[in-house]
């Protein structure tokens, strides 16, 4: 069996659980499995930015042409802090410290080039920036892999290191070149390997997915080797509904599950793996396991193509709270073919993607990311449309793979009202794996836990094993 296997960085910051529990737990599961590793937890945030707050980082500083050489000495520091953590479990901190402070080297070269090359006026200022942004990302991910390969070892296996990152060469492969570069002619079999969740290729991983890179690299890695199984590694299984939210008692484990559903999921901001990641995985026929790193024992959740709950039931309430609802009235809209078209280009000019759509005879509700709001569109809006509204509020979805349920929507509505939860709009297709609210934003948690209470509790005992 060949499995490729996806571990996030919350995981990979808990290492000795992952290498005892996952890596080395079965003997006769120790090879053939390819692994596709995170930096640790919250080193990305530190080289680019804070991925909640936005809190800058290193990439920021190299941007406003401030002190970035020094934020990389002390980005050595911590990555060297990292490593002493792991020498309990026989990491050669010469070795690991010494492959540290050669990247940093490395990177501080690359960008010191860049910069000359910035100053001189001669190319795109963006364009300089998203190479630099790539230099930085790629160096949590090297170090996490180069240390897991470094612990294997110690531990008797002789684990393939995959560094994807491709400080050293100077091919100009796209991300897809590389990957088969790097694993033709391997005997998967009857190796262990470990790849860097970051992957230098010729067009740029992070110029379309930021930083979903890592989940793109194990999609790419799945398709070229074709496993038996993807397998992502994360701290929490997929539930319910947000144990932080209604309880780890009251949330379901999923067990199993389809890819119609995880794209729902990613629309909302909740990602059991990136979009762009799951559709070449899904078009290849591809399961994927969504498994807890600190249960192994369990099965976890399966997403497969065509997998359909074979009784109806709620399998996930989720939802955002960063999120801002765009109404326009204007009474001139009844009967006008085609009025929308103008108000959807607006929002493609400023390259915005609404998660919701709800009109009436005369006013159409977008509902977008609470960041993309901007003045400035906020302004052109306003110079067009008679009355332009922005209220903040959240969602909360209702989702599963069959939820074709006479009385489902009644259900979840009285179970708002019983919380005292006012329904602002709600929007659901023909296809009836999604149920959408829109809700005052301080009600959204109450929305969670009422919705979960009243449609998945009830499922409990027919949550199938994956």
């Amino acid at each position: 069996m060949i499995s490729v296997e996806k571990i996030g960085g919350t995981s990979m910051s808990a290492f000795e659980q992952v290498l005892h529990r996952i890596m080395l737990a079965d003997p006769a599961r120790i090879y053939g499995r390819i692994y596709v590793v995170s930096a640790y937890s919250g080193v990305t945030n530190q080289l680019l930015e804070h991925k909640k707050t936005g809190e800058p980082g290193i990439y920021a500083l190299f941007a406003n042409g401030q002190d970035y050489a020094g934020a990389l000495e002390k980005l050595a520091e911590s990555l060297n802090a990292i490593n002493a953590g792991f020498a309990h479990l026989g990491l050669p901190l010469d070795v690991a410290d010494a492959f540290v402070d050669q990247r940093i080297a490395l990177a501080r070269e690359h960008l010191n080039a860049l910069r000359h090359v910035l100053a001189s006026g001669y190319l795109n200022r963006k364009s300089v920036l998203l190479a630099a942004r790539e230099i930085l990302a790629s160096i949590g991910e090297s170090h996490s892999a180069f240390n897991s390969v470094e612990m294997l070892k110690a531990h008797g296996v002789p684990a393939i290191l995959k560094d994807l990152a491709g400080f050293h060469d100077s091919k100009a492969w796209t991300i897809d070149e590389r990957i088969h570069h790097s694993f033709k002619g391997e005997d998967l079999a009857n190796s262990v390997i470990v790849a860097t969740g970051y992957t230098k290729g010729s067009e740029g991983i992070m110029r379309e997915f930021d930083r979903g890179y890592s989940e793109v690299t194990f999609s790419k890695i799945a398709v070229e080797v074709r496993p038996d199984e993807a397998v992502i590694h994360k701290e929490f299984h997929l539930s319910s509904a947000d144990p932080n939210i209604v309880g780890l008692d009251n949330a379901v484990i999923v067990g199993a599950t389809n890819y119609d559903v995880a794209d729902q999921l990613a629309d909302v901001g909740m990602e059991a793996i990136h979009p762009k990641a799951s559709k070449p995985m899904e078009h290849a026929g591809i399961p994927i396991r969504l498994k807890n790193t600190f249960e192994p024992d369990h099965p976890g959740t399966l997403i497969t193509k065509d997998y359909v709950g074979e009784s109806a039931r709620v399998e996930i309430i989720t939802g955002s709270e960063r999120v801002t609802v765009v109404e326009i009235h204007d009474p001139n809209m009844v009967g006008t073919v085609g009025f929308d078209l103008g108000l959807v280009g607006i929002l493609s000019r400023h390259g915005i993607s609404y998660i919701l759509k709800a009109t009436n005879a005369n006013s159409i509700a977008h509902l977008l990311w609470e960041k993309e709001v901007t003045p400035e569109l906020i302004a052109e809006l306003q110079a067009k449309y008679q009355v332009v509204l922005v209220k903040p509020c959240a969602i909360v979805c209702v989702i599963g793979s069959n939820i074709a349920i006479p009385g489902v929507l009644a259900r979840a509505a009285q179970a708002l009202a019983e919380a005292k939860v006012n329904i602002n709009c709600i929007s659901q297709t023909l296809r009836q794996v999604n149920m959408q609210f829109l809700v005052d934003r301080d009600n959204y948690k109450p929305a969670i836990i009422a919705l979960n209470s009243a449609l998945c509790l009830p499922y409990r005992a027919s949550v199938p094993v994956a």
